[in-house]
């Protein structure tokens, strides 16, 4: 079993522990998949009450930014007129702050302006009967990229430019497990493992001095040495393929990824950078790892070629490997 610690500790977190503290765990769904919260509960704490504050944290983040939602903020701007400026809340502009510089840093490997591109091959919430042809592909694509936007992120504006569909389905998952963990964190559990659809966020340490350990999944048929994480102060997010059939755009051809990446992980202090890196990760393949390694980023990738799988770790990641 390989194990990958996290490069800091937080020694307050271990002056902190209360070795008597009870392990709760919180379930409930959440933007199309499931979420899950388990945690240190401090004493006197209600589970009721705190799965309500997640419940009502999470149902303003969906009415933000969700693409399925039609009376969603993000849905109001896909329509909105050419040239309109939009006021973005503060969950909303930190998105778009973090993924436009991803955007930028990975050449448009993670874009979130393929809402049309992600319509157009009934990847949206509009099933479709057969893939775009060349010229509806084309039309998506003449109509989406990042440099098309134009945002101003001193008072949150965002210009429409005209006809550019937002799709932030492989970032916006990854901020709602940050937040609620500060969720949690902000009523007094610092302590607290969150899940949302695969992607999840350790903050602290387990009452028995433990961090919060997370298995990465292989794909199904594949033999790959375990990989077990350490998430104390740490996030990791998936990307991949082999759990709902090849649905991974590339951004920049509006096709699906011909990189054979099968699946992609990412280590990072936040989900929400995790979520993006993972996906630009995907579409890039092992093309994107000299760029990963530029920035430091935790990654393993996964491709399979004609049935033979590679695994792939980026020096950071190699770096949090215990000897």
């Amino acid at each position: 079993m390989r194990i990958a610690l996290p490069p800091t500790i937080d020694a307050a977190a271990f002056a902190a522990r209360d070795p008597s503290a009870v392990v709760l765990d919180l379930h409930g769904e959440t933007m199309g998949t499931s979420w899950s919260a388990r945690f240190a509960a401090p004493a006197g704490a209600d589970p009721s009450s705190i799965r309500a504050a997640i419940v009502t944290r999470l149902a303003r983040l969906v009415a933000e930014m969700s693409h399925w939602a039609p009376d969603s903020l993000l849905s109001r701007f896909n329509r909105s007129p050419s040239g309109t400026w939009t006021t973005l809340p503060p969950d909303f502009a930190h998105v778009m702050t973090s993924g436009l510089a991803i955007a930028e840093i990975t050449g448009g490997a993670f874009d979130p302006t393929i809402g049309k591109l992600v319509d157009a091959w009934g990847f949206g919430p509009v099933p479709v009967a057969c893939p775009p042809s060349t010229p509806e592909i084309e039309t998506a694509l003449a109509t989406s990229g990042w440099s098309r936007l134009s945002f101003a992120p001193t008072g949150a504006h965002l210009r429409q430019p005209g006809g550019t569909a937002l799709d932030l389905s492989g970032i916006a998952k990854g901020h709602a497990v940050d937040a609620v963990a500060d969720l949690l964190h902000d009523v007094g559990i610092p302590n607290a493992l969150v899940e949302i659809g695969g992607e999840l966020v350790g903050r602290g340490i387990k009452p028995d001095g433990d961090p919060w350990w997370v298995d990465l999944e292989s794909p199904p048929g594949l033999t790959l040495p375990p990989l077990r994480i350490a998430l104390h102060g740490q996030a990791v997010a998936t990307s991949g393929d082999y759990r709902r059939g090849a649905h991974t755009l590339d951004p920049r051809t509006g096709r699906p990824i011909e990189t054979h990446v099968v699946t992609a992980s990412v280590i990072h202090q936040t989900a929400l950078d995790a979520d993006a890196w993972a996906t630009a990760l995907t579409v890039l393949g092992p093309d994107g790892l000299d760029l990963a390694h530029n920035h430091r980023i935790a990654a393993r990738l996964v491709t399979e070629i004609d049935g033979i799988a590679r695994e792939y770790l980026t020096p950071a990641l190699a770096a949090m490997l215990a000897d």
